[in-house]
């Protein structure tokens, strides 16, 4: 048997064992030989050759079989030589849309997602609501000596932190290759605990993680309730720490406020940097499509969108980026497909149905947000228990507008200020309408508010 017949066999086995596992396990494999019926190849580690001869044997064996070769044995050795070994063409996946996505595996075939190629450094929109969180992601794939660690980015959905996962990912790739760097999801950690404990493998389990230079992990709030996942994440995360190893870590809130997450885990979390990703405001969210169309004008060369096209989306379309780029992304398509330009008369009516699901709708976190941007004070302090004179007017000004402006309950709105009762909600009420009529500050106050949450 020859490289390129094992290269064809190689492609079929694509079929049999899917793509995923075919890169990360199948593709690394060097034929060396065929002797009396024992087929020999090289792996990157003594732990792939295991993975591969315990999961994938039969299947090989059954491929070299159809091919013609009578093989009854497969040995799988580590080699010096292998992990730089050039791997043979037919064997590499082929040229497709697929083939840009760059997976996160060390030489030690540590699981890992799949790098997507958009969300890069270069890609990433930088503004007020996101510039920490940016800085800090920067500041880790550069390297060097940092003040904190673990990095934890928090936010609500479509507001950057896989992006900026993926970001760091690619960076390093590029800048420190020798690093193992592994970014996975908390479903998928689970997932593999789960596996290794069904299959008694926890010792393989341990050392994939724990010997990874970078761990980054994305929704962790998904390990809420996973009491046996917490416990060996626990440990994960303590063994990487005190080796001096880098985490990244990304919720839909901060550490405190998950629940069903042990507060021992939290507490670890919460002791490094954490960076709140806020919503994106109007002029964050114009940059972004611009900088998305100037993307897909080189696939769709002389589309042309007309002026005010990107100033009504950023307006209508204001919770969720993903659902942003999603809406250009549909507006380049037809536009391409009837030849017409983009204007406003044909953005309304190619994205009725996204226009009609954003419509603007005030939140308690956005008048959260803006009441303490108003009075320049922390988040933190205006929703936590102090009861200063500066954190608690603004409270009662951000509880009097949450009544105002929203459908939440009082008990709802109590719930989102630090868990208060709804009668301290009742009372801040009260009391800001009494001085919205006595005090003038306070009047100009809320009407700058109200216009600035109702833009």
């Amino acid at each position: 048997m020859t490289n390129e017949i094992w290269a064809q066999v190689s492609e079929e086995l694509k079929q049999a064992v899917g793509a995923n596992n075919h890169t990360t396990w199948i593709a690394p494999l060097r034929f060396e030989a065929l002797v009396d019926g024992v087929a020999r190849f090289h792996v990157p580690t003594t732990f792939h050759g295991n993975y591969v001869l315990q999961n994938f044997g039969d299947q090989i064996l059954t491929q070299l079989a159809r091919a013609g070769f009578a093989v009854q044995r497969l040995i799988f050795a580590q080699s010096a030589s292998a992990a730089a070994a050039p791997r043979p063409a037919a064997a590499q996946p082929k040229a497709d849309a697929a083939s840009a996505h760059l997976a996160l595996e060390d030489d030690d075939a540590t699981p890992s997602a799949t790098l997507d190629p958009r969300f890069t450094f270069d890609r990433f929109v930088v503004g007020k609501p996101n510039e920490m969180a940016h800085a800090a992601a920067r500041r880790i794939a550069e390297g060097g000596s940092l003040g904190f660690n673990p990095l934890f980015l928090y936010g609500g959905v479509g507001l950057g932190k896989t992006h900026l996962m993926h970001a760091i990912g690619h960076e390093l790739r590029a800048s420190q290759p020798h690093l193992k760097v592994v970014l996975t999801s908390a479903e998928q950690f689970m997932y593999r605990f789960i596996t290794a404990l069904r299959d008694k493998r926890m010792m393989d389990f341990k050392q994939l993680f724990r010997s990874v230079d970078v761990l980054m992990v994305d929704d962790i709030q998904f390990l809420g309730g996973k009491d046996s996942t917490q416990e060996e994440f626990f440990h994960t995360f303590n063994a990487l720490i005190d080796a001096g190893k880098r985490i990244i870590i990304s919720a839909d809130r901060a550490p405190g406020a998950m629940k069903d997450v042990e507060e021992r885990i939290t507490s670890r979390m919460g002791s490094g940097l954490v960076v709140d990703l806020f919503p994106t405001d109007f002029e964050l969210r114009v940059g972004i499509l611009q900088a998305k169309a100037d993307y897909y004008r080189a696939q769709y060369p002389g589309i042309v969108v007309q002026p005010g096209v990107y100033e009504f989306l950023a307006h209508r379309i204001s919770n969720n980026v993903r659902v942003l780029e999603g809406a250009l992304t549909r507006l380049f398509a037809f536009a391409s497909l009837v030849g017409r330009e983009i204007s406003l008369e044909m953005t309304q009516d190619c994205l009725a149905d996204i226009l009609r699901a954003s419509d603007r709708k005030i939140t308690v976190e956005e008048i959260q947000r803006r009441v303490s941007e108003h009075y320049n004070i922390r988040l933190s302090d205006m929703i936590g228990p102090k009861r200063l004179r500066s954190y608690a007017r603004p409270r009662q000004v951000a509880m009097y507008l949450s009544k105002k402006l929203t459908s939440r309950s009082l008990p709802e709105i109590g719930r989102r200020f630090g868990g208060r009762d709804h009668t301290t909600v009742m009372h801040g009420v009260r009391k800001i309408e009494e001085l919205k009529a006595t005090d003038s500050q306070i009047a100009d106050d809320l009407e700058l508010l109200r216009r600035a949450l109702e833009e």
